[in-house]
């Protein structure tokens, strides 16, 4: 069955350049120049997506998708805008929306999103807000792949204003210890929640990541790199293939290697790391 996308916005190019490509992929697509004619269209059709400016004339991108949340039909959303203020960025997460795209889109990064998007067959997880202070920003995430790669997406736009190196080595370690989190920790349990806080100063940024699991003792990770001694710098390796796990395990030694601090509690289901700036 042909995918319907409605497509919400007010500037007439955007609105048919997006339009004009979905359709070249064989989507049905409607266009709305406004939030409030996209509302009454989505009300009274279904829609598989709907691409979703924020600042729109009559009724903005997030009061329509505050009001999608709460009425019967809840299409995916991708919300795309040139805002990329932290307020507004996790407002659309506060108000489950799916995926961020951030104007000039490219054609290729637009396909992609969409087909993507469409092809998850399974409903997202909500990640609940409970801190949207730009300095403070604290999150309950489902452990979930799904829930965590939608996050990543969206905390990814929190750090531009960061030199490249930073935002490098700050993306990567948030990646492997959110993995390790929901994998291990969470056991791919979408009951089960990861607490996330990112905290920003003026000379650093502070990540800390609480899982739901008991926790783990470095001297079980003989499977991991981190575990070598000086003298067996390759031990891992040889653990790995015994165990029958995939060629790896340098997890945890990349992500001391990006930041400057790295700090576990007691139990180790609670991890912190720090990344000063110069």
């Amino acid at each position: 069955m042909t995918k319907r996308i409605l497509v919400a916005d007010d500037d007439p190019t955007t609105r048919n350049w997006i339009a004009g490509i979905l359709r070249g992929q064989k989507f049905k697509v409607e266009t709305a120049a406004n939030g409030s004619i996209a509302w009454k269209k989505i009300q009274k059709s279904r829609f598989d997506l709907v691409l979703l400016d924020v600042w729109m004339p009559r009724m903005n991108g997030l009061d329509l998708l505050a009001a999608m949340r709460n009425g019967k039909k809840q299409p995916k959303v991708i919300v795309v805008t040139s805002d990329e203020s932290p307020s507004t960025l996790l407002a659309a997460i506060r108000e489950h929306a799916h995926k961020y795209l951030h104007k000039p889109i490219e054609r290729e990064a637009l396909v992609g999103a969409v087909n993507e998007l469409l092809g998850k067959k399974t409903r997202v997880a909500s990640i609940k807000v409970i801190s949207a202070r730009p300095e403070w920003v604290e999150l309950l995430v489902p452990c979930s792949l799904e829930a965590g790669e939608r996050l990543e997406g969206f905390l990814a736009q929190l750090d531009t204003g960061l030199p490249e190196d930073v935002r490098g080595a700050v993306g990567h370690a948030f990646h492997e210890l959110l993995m390790n989190a929901i994998e291990w920790g969470g056991k791919l349990n979408p009951r089960r929640k990861v607490r996330i806080s990112f905290l920003r100063a003026k000379r650093m940024l502070l990540y800390r990541i609480a899982d739901p699991g008991p926790g783990f003792k470095f001297a079980e990770l003989d499977h991991a790199a981190i575990s070598n001694s000086l003298d067996e710098p390759t031990k891992h390796g040889e653990v790995r293939e015994k165990k029958g796990l995939r060629p790896g395990g340098f997890g945890l030694v990349m992500v001391k290697a990006n930041v400057d601090d790295l700090i576990y509690n007691e139990a180790q289901n609670e991890v912190v790391f720090v990344k000063y700036l110069d």
